[in-house]
């Protein structure tokens, strides 16, 4: 998903004065035609290519933590020494390039070519994974990068395979971005890397004989385990919910089915006002659709956001012309209208449900997997049986800065846990500390989140979300856990940072400043 990025800067091959460089600030300039971050962290320099190859943010907005560089945009992580993508979203690395001193100059030589990778600790016969979405399918890529050789069987049934799904809800539903940008990978991909793509569902796990069965009756053997199933979206029991124009959004195929009706329609009814439901309500507003949001939250978001930031999404959907009905009970779905238990009908040519997911836990349940609100893990994301991990959507794991388990439904974290799995089946693992991260779009607005916090969580907002340039923090018995900013990106990141050292005050200290600013 990589656009190209106008030159700017200075000339980095021709150089710069040592002096220009800040510690642990990226110069953005450029060499041999390609744009390019220079970054000196300490006694070290680095040259890397300035673009994330996620959704090509801009890295020298970007934050450098020790040795690696975080996007300013969705915070993938790049290790600076040789362009690795160390967390997700981004899964490509980036270039990485000679730094050559010469007297009080630095200049930036040719593009590194990539060493080959040592073999891993450990080496697994087979591993199989079971899931093929976020969590499964960059597990699968990691563990290649890791330098693992072995068999991997990757198990999934949702065609075409590995896609980017918040776009499914954002922009390719609104109609601006491409097919292109919305497949992850295809089968060259997983044929190069020699990974065995099953496009099947798996129905039967026997963790005693160390095998999982797909709906076909083959039988897989494994040496280890991930199980990444993610989850699925709710329906309502009230009638009318299974007419053929009612959808929901988890899949490709449910995306271009909403698209599909979209345009033989005219009006559009979005039960909930989840994330998803509102960000369905924008992509469809959008195509021109009239909207109507029927839910029964007195304010949009309220339980996860608290009321300040719900009135402020709510009121962003209403400048575009989305009708909202709030505190409001469904009566039943006809072929043309959505009917509310107080009699008013709503004319409906599509209805998209945006109520909630469930994690796919049965296979894992059936087969003595500890199941509790998800399939429960320990720190490095192992189930309660030997040779099996669980992530995504499904693993409810301790969050060590909380000190209770959780479950989070996002999409950079379920990557992340993915990647962290790979690397532990490898012992090259640790516990998975990870903050939890996502981001919303609605409209020209985004709203990023960092942390993890409940829904008793005090808020307190700084400068304006009005304005569309403020901070929201949540405290949980006194304690800063999770943060929201509006067009403040490299805060986002800092505080992001903050909380994965557990520094509490540095996290109170980032508050503060932001308060002077206003």
């Amino acid at each position: 998903m990589a656009h190209t990025q106008e030159l700017s800067g200075p000339d980095l091959a021709a150089g710069v004065a040592a002096s220009d460089l800040m510690e642990s600030v990226p110069l953005l300039g450029h060499a041999h035609g390609d744009a390019v971050v220079l970054v000196r962290t300490g006694t070290n320099l680095h040259a890397i290519g300035a673009t994330c190859s996620h959704y090509s943010g801009p890295l020298a907005e970007g934050l450098v933590v020790g040795e690696t560089v975080r996007c300013p945009w969705h915070h993938a992580c790049f290790d600076l020494r040789n362009g690795e993508a160390l967390g997700a979203p981004a899964l490509e690395p980036i270039p990485c390039y000679e730094v050559i001193r010469s007297g009080d100059r630095v200049s930036v030589g040719a593009r590194k070519s990539r060493l080959p990778l040592p073999a891993p600790p450990k080496s697994p016969a087979s591993i199989v994974i079971a899931g093929a979405g976020a969590a499964g399918a960059a597990s699968a890529e990691r563990l290649r990068r890791l330098g693992y050789t072995g068999a991997i069987t990757l198990i999934g049934n949702e065609a075409p395979g590995p896609v980017d799904r918040p776009n499914l809800s954002k922009d390719f539903l609104a109609g601006a971005a491409p097919m292109e940008w919305v497949r992850l990978r295809d089968d060259e991909f997983y044929e190069k890397l020699k990974i065995e793509f099953i496009k099947e569902e798996a129905v039967e796990l026997d963790p005693n004989g160390k095998v999982i069965v797909v709906k076909s009756g083959r039988r897989v053997s494994y040496d280890k385990l991930l199980l990444a199933p993610g989850s699925e979206p709710m329906r309502l029991p009230i009638e009318g919910a299974s007419l053929p124009h009612v959808k929901t959004l988890r899949t490709l195929a449910d995306s271009q089915s909403i698209i599909d009706a979209a345009a033989k329609g005219q009006r559009a009814v979005v039960i909930g006002s989840s994330f998803i439901g509102l960000e369905v309500a924008a992509s469809l507003r959008a195509r021109n659709l009239e909207v109507d949001v029927v839910s029964l939250d007195r304010v949009p978001l309220e339980r996860v956001m608290g009321t300040q930031v719900g009135r402020f999404v709510q009121q962003l959907h209403e400048e575009k012309g989305v009708r909202f009905h709030l505190g409001a009970k469904l009566r039943a779905i006809s072929a043309q209208a959505v009917e509310l238990e107080d009699g008013q009908k709503l004319a409906a040519d599509v209805v998209v449900l945006g109520v909630g997911v469930k994690p796919r836990t049965d296979l894992a349940k059936r087969a003595g997997l500890e199941v509790d609100n998800g399939i429960v893990v320990d720190s490095r994301l192992r189930t309660s049986v030997p040779d099996i991990w669980a992530a995504g959507d499904v693993a409810r794991y301790p969050e060590s800065r909380l000190g209770t388990k959780i479950r989070v439904e996002h999409w950079a974290a379920a990557q992340r846990q993915g990647q962290s799995v790979a690397a532990d089946m490898l012992g090259l693992g640790g516990p998975f500390n990870d903050v939890p991260f996502f981001w919303s779009q609605h409209y020209d607005v985004t709203l990023s989140y960092v942390g993890h916090a409940s829904g008793e969580a005090e808020t307190e907002v700084i400068g304006s979300l009005e304005k569309r340039d403020a901070t929201v923090a949540y405290r949980v018995a006194g304690k800063v856990t999770a943060v929201l900013t509006v067009g403040r990106d490299r805060q986002s990141l800092e505080i992001e940072a903050a909380l994965e050292r557990k520094d509490g005050s540095a996290v109170d200290a980032l508050l503060k400043r932001a308060r002077a600013a206003g």
